[in-house]
């Protein structure tokens, strides 16, 4: 409902709703029944001031909105802190019944459908303009505009080719950029992938199998067993199954699934912590349960999602690299109209020279003069060459695991200050591990206990339980170990090929299994998991498995904290293994097994060291299972049980069918052992935090997980020290956003950071936190969760493996390896592909720098023109382009991540490099005006002549040496007209030589060419070879001649081309060394900041 509804209608939907209630359940108290009592309260327009002020506000709208948040305050509520009968009379249904057709048809009008609705749609007409609004876009624009005007009053042939030209490529230009926005709304189709399209429903006493889940309402009550997507967001009422889990990963971000409860839970408890709420997208993993339907649509957890990319993508700016190229495209547009309004202001003294047949054709003369400077003063290529260095950049991170979505995102990595990562999967392996084994000991000195630490950090069954010694597995205590951890399983691990080791069922439980393989059976070869994988993952499992066969599982419950299962021996004794949390479990064990299969009791010694060790291990942090057995003469009725033979007999069977019988029969155990499980933090990622340091970036985890293992993980990966005091760099995520905002920036801007026990939208809060700060945050994340984070964040980076499709769409780039490390090169690859984008960009601007000159000299001495704007459009796009291009190249710089992060408002051009192109633009410009004047001095034209060819109509005796081709006797004006082509080919020729040389010298910013060869470079000679072979044909090929109004140049003129044009070198040579004299200060006081990161990192 909008807020521009009418009043009418809302009141009209409460009376109906509430009314509804009342004759359908006889609800006297529902929530719609207190907002008729509002409604019915509510004083009329014109008899109270507070009416008077809503409708002053906003007329009908105003009242409208109120109504609707009352209706929203009085129905929303808090479902996970009511009892379920409370909430049941809160929605206003009953169990058994449901809610009636009526009802949900009502509700359906004020609640709308349980669908995802996106934001309106820009129009495409709006889409195209927006390419506009980019302002060496306008530019050129006009330039094109001003151009075919020109042509359209000349009528000269071919005058159509050069705004033809500019026309194509802003055409191109838009065609991209609508595509690359239409392709942004990819995330909203993704989310709504995540919706089932039909639920399991109750209405009017009747079980709904196919109802479809777009017309579930708040209230609803429904069904939900293994398999299903949950269709909405829901209070559970009741379990149907021992144990209920979901996989709420798409949301949390955590790998383990959630075991379900009825019982409410506080008020403000976290996601995590709503252990009776199941969500919209989620996947029920086992059992089944009823629920009453409290959110729908966009009221849902994953409608808040999508509202937040929505904002997000509102909120979205732009990046640092487009940023200074609009502040350089603004100042380009104030120098571009000042320099061209300067020239045909000068010139017009010379607009009624007896050349142009009157006053009029010599402005447009001037004028054409003019576009020619703006053609030379825009960079036409440097969109293109930016396109192509990104796209290089893009395939040289896709060789280090990272695929880039969004092009200009590889720049902006260059000055990530922040990175944001999530714990599970990007720090951590994401492969649950046993990494300790705890077995019972009875020393020389009492009672005690032997730890093992176990080898590996993934499923692979590789490695081994480090300091067992050989022959140990043939004790009965460690048999019994592994046969607990093997059979009180449902988990699998399988080989899968390319895809490695991989677990089907429960993370921990499949750790289990790989610690069987490693733990290895006695007599039996353990086969080497490279050579034969497919057994190495299974063989001690199956080993066991044959040994003993799994009659019944008495399964988990939150209540008891463990689970069981029969098993029937080759003997035909029956024993109960047993796996659970060691306070509860403990507290159920009488006796010990030892590794030597001698059976004492558990005394006070054994258990308090017992509780220790646990407690102990939880703070490293390990995830602790208690491994127990239960023998045959201590299972009663069960003893003799066989389901398989048929000998099930009454007494046993309702023991094994009432989960309320289960923990009594799983009392007099035997404690076998502690298994310590974690998921271990990736080797690499403690190095590349340390590089992070080096580099001047802070890293912020943001994870869902407990504080205590958030911590420990931090700690393992360096991002904290071993003994550093966390107290103000740990905070759970509900504790630090009740701050005052002063102190949250406050805490926000020093240091490496954690947050624990996170909502899905702290992650976006923390985002523009820091981008008010000036940082510039990368972001990653796998959930659905994460969407509206990888959004607002100046880089979101989504996990390849473990990431959800919506988090990937809304994702700047991808890892495929989902690694924290594979994000630190991506940073040093962004580093380095704005150095060399610095190169290209300053070398097309150090060659525009040179046309301009080129235009500005000739026309203030009254020469002709010495290039025609179709050449200087030709040497923008295509001789500059690939030398240009190539430079993108360029290796990358061995202290690239030694430096601190750059500043986002960091001209892409300093002052001094500024200065530096100037000077060479000025001897370019020279140059290539030398060679114009040149080549007619050498046919007779004086300097005063040619400062003054205007007159030529006047000069009956004049009579220039012979041009081949070319009639200059006759005519004493042809020479600086259809003659022209050979001077301005000169000067062409030595533009494009010298842009040439100027490439070769770009190789490297402030090294003498001495030092870094441009063959180091192989593109880059490609790239300057091509180019002037181009160059080439367009002077010696006659259809070419006729296009670009070119003409052959002879020896001797190519050598005057290669003496006006070498000396550039010269210059560059030099001017990079006042460069190096001129940075000194600036590199020492660089080296003093990375010696301080260094300094940090080793802390």
């Amino acid at each position: 409902m909008t807020r521009n509804n009418s009043i009418k209608r809302l009141l009209l939907l409460g009376l109906l709703v509430a009314s509804s209630f009342q004759i359908s359940h006889g609800v006297s108290q529902s929530p719609f029944n207190k907002l008729v009592q509002r409604i019915g309260s509510l004083p009329a327009r014109s008899s109270h001031p507070l009416a008077s002020r809503l409708f002053a506000k906003g007329g009908d709208a105003a009242v409208a909105a109120q109504l609707e948040s009352d209706l929203k305050t009085l129905t929303t509520g808090s479902p996970h802190s009511m009892t379920r009968e409370e909430c049941l009379a809160f929605y206003g249904v009953n169990e058994d019944d449901g809610l009636t057709t009526e009802v949900a048809e009502e509700r359906l009008k004020i609640y709308g459908r349980n669908e995802l609705t996106a934001a309106e749609a820009t129009p495409l007409w709006k889409l195209v303009l927006e390419q506009f609004e980019d302002r060496l876009v306008q530019i050129l624009l006009v330039v094109a505009v001003m151009s075919a005007v020109l042509a359209t009053l000349e009528g000269e042939e071919g005058g159509f080719i050069e705004p033809g030209v500019i026309f194509a490529i802003l055409i191109l230009n838009a065609i991209v950029g609508v595509w690359q926005s239409k392709s942004a709304e990819d995330s909203l189709e993704a989310l709504k992938r995540l919706q089932p399209e039909v639920a399991t429903a109750l209405r009017g006493g009747q079980w709904l199998g196919e109802l479809p889940a777009q017309e579930l309402v708040p209230g609803d009550v429904i069904f939900v067993r293994v398999g299903d997507k949950v269709p909405a967001d829901a209070r559970l009422l009741g379990l149907k199954t021992t144990t209920f889990k979901v996989d709420e990963g798409s949301l949390t971000g955590e790998s383990v699934t959630v075991s379900k409860s009825t019982e409410p839970v506080e008020a403000d408890a976290p996601i995590q912590g709503k252990a009776n709420m199941i969500f919209s997208g989620t996947m029920v993993t086992n059992g089944g349960a009823f629920a009453v339907v409290t959110a729908t649509g966009m009221s849902t957890e994953i409608g808040k999602i999508q509202e937040g990319v929505q904002e997000a993508k509102e909120d979205a700016e732009k990046t640092p690299l487009a940023q200074k190229l609009d502040d350089f495209g603004n100042q380009l547009t104030l120098v571009i109209g000042i320099i061209c309004v300067a020239v045909w202001g000068i010139s017009i003294p010379k607009f009624d020279s007896p050349i142009f047949g009157g006053w009029v054709k010599g402005a447009i003369y001037y004028a054409k003069v003019a576009v020619a400077l703006g053609v030379a003063a825009i960079p036409e290529g440097l969109p293109a060459v930016i396109t192509l260095c990104l796209s290089l950049g893009t395939r040289r991170m896709a060789a280090r695991n990272v695929i880039v979505r969004k092009l200009p995102s590889v720049e902006t990595l260059g000055c990530t200050t922040v990175i944001c990562t999530d714990k599970t999967g990007t720090l951590t392996t994401n492969q649950m591990t046993a990494v300790a084994l705890v077995t019972p000991d009875q020393g020389a000195y009492g009672p005690g206990l032997a730890e093992y630490a176990v080898e590996g950090v993934s499923y692979n069954p590789a490695g081994q339980v480090v300091d067992l010694k050989p022959g140990a597995m043939a004790q009965e205590g460690l048999k019994d170990l592994a046969r607990v951890m093997a059979l009180c399983n449902d988990a699998n691990v399988d080989f899968v090929g390319e895809g490695g080791f991989q677990h089907r069922g429960e993370p921990t439980e499949a750790a289990l299994r790989v610690l069987v393989e490693k733990l290895g059976v006695d007599g039996l070869p353990r086969p080497d998991a490279a050579q034969d994988p497919a057994l190495a993952c299974k063989q001690a499992n199956q080993h066991w498995e044959a040994e003993y066969k799994k009659m019944a599982t008495l399964e988990f419950s939150r209540d008891r904290k463990s689970m069981s299962v029969l098993v029937r021996g080759a003997d035909g004794a029956n024993r109960l293994f047993v796996k659970g949390a060691p306070e509860m479990l403990l507290d159920r064990c009488s006796r010990v097994r030892l590794p030597s299969g001698e059976v004492v009791p558990l005394n006070a010694s054994y258990r308090r060291q017992i509780l220790e060790k646990n407690t102990e291990m939880a703070t490293r942090p390990l995830r602790c299972l208690a491994l127990a057995v239960k023998e045959a003469e201590d299972l009663g009725a069960l003893a003799d049980l066989d389901l398989e033979a048929g000998g099930a007999d009454a007494a046993a069977h309702p023991l094994l069918n009432d989960p309320k019988h289960f923990a009594g029969i799983e009392q007099g155990l035997t404690f076998v052992g502690l298994a310590g499980i974690k998921d271990p933090a990736r080797p690499e990622v403690a190095e590349a935090i340390n590089v992070c340091a080096r580099a001047g970036i802070r890293v912020i985890v943001i994870t869902g997980d407990s504080k205590d293992t958030a911590i420990a993980i931090a700690r393992d990966c360096n991002i904290f020290g071993a003994d550093e005091d966390v107290t103000d760099r740990a905070f759970v995520g509900r504790d630090f956003f009740k701050l005052p905002e002063e102190a949250q920036q406050e805490k926000l801007r020093t240091g490496n950071l954690l947050f624990c026990r996170t909502e899905p939208a702290d992650k976006q809060k923390l985002v523009k936190m820091l981008a008010k700060l000036d940082e510039v945050p990368a972001m990653t994340g796998d959930g659905v969760n994460d969407a509206p984070a990888l959004q607002q964040a100046a880089i979101g980076v989504a996990m390849g493996i473990t990431g959800t499709e919506v988090a990937k769409e809304a994702a700047d780039m991808v890892l495929a390896d989902d690694n924290f490390a594979t994000i630190v090169n991506a940073v040093e690859e962004g580093r380095c592909i704005y150095n060399n984008m610095q190169s290209f960009i300053c070398f097309l601007i150090s060659c525009n720098l040179g046309e301009i000159a080129t235009i500005f000299f000739s026309t203030m001495l009254g020469l002709p023109e010495p290039l025609t704007p179709l050449h200087l459009l030709w040497v923008n796009l295509v001789t500059d382009g690939p030398p240009a291009t190539a430079l993108g190249f360029n290796p990358p710089d061995p202290d690239a991540m030694y430096r601190p992060p750059r500043a986002k408002d960091e001209p892409i051009m300093t002052r001094w490099m500024f200065t530096r192109y100037c000077l060479t633009g000025l001897y370019v410009g020279c140059a290539t005006v030398g060679a114009f004047i040149w080549w007619y001095l050498a046919h007779g034209v004086s300097l005063s002549q040619m400062t003054h060819w205007g007159q030529c109509t006047s000069w009956g005796a004049f009579h220039p040496d012979y041009v081949e081709g070319f009639d200059v006797v006759g005519d004493p004006c042809s020479i600086f007209t259809t003659a022209k082509a050979v001077p301005q080919t000169m000067a062409l020729s030595v533009l494009v030589t010298m842009e040439m040389l100027k490439a070769l010298a770009a190789i490297s910013v402030e090294n003498s060419l001495l030092k870094v060869q441009p063959w180091s470079n192989k593109w880059l000679m490609l790239g300057v070879a091509v180019p002037f072979a181009l160059h080439v044909s367009v002077l010696y090929s006659p259809v070419l001649n006729k296009i670009f109004g070119t003409a052959p140049l002879s020896a001797d003129e190519w050598k005057v081309v290669f003496a006006f044009s070498l000396p550039v070198l010269l210059v560059e040579e030099v001017l990079k060394f006042v460069g190096r004299r001129i940075n000194k200060a600036k590199m020492e006081e660089r080296m003093a900041q990375i010696n301080a990161a260094k300094a940090a990192s080793s802390k």
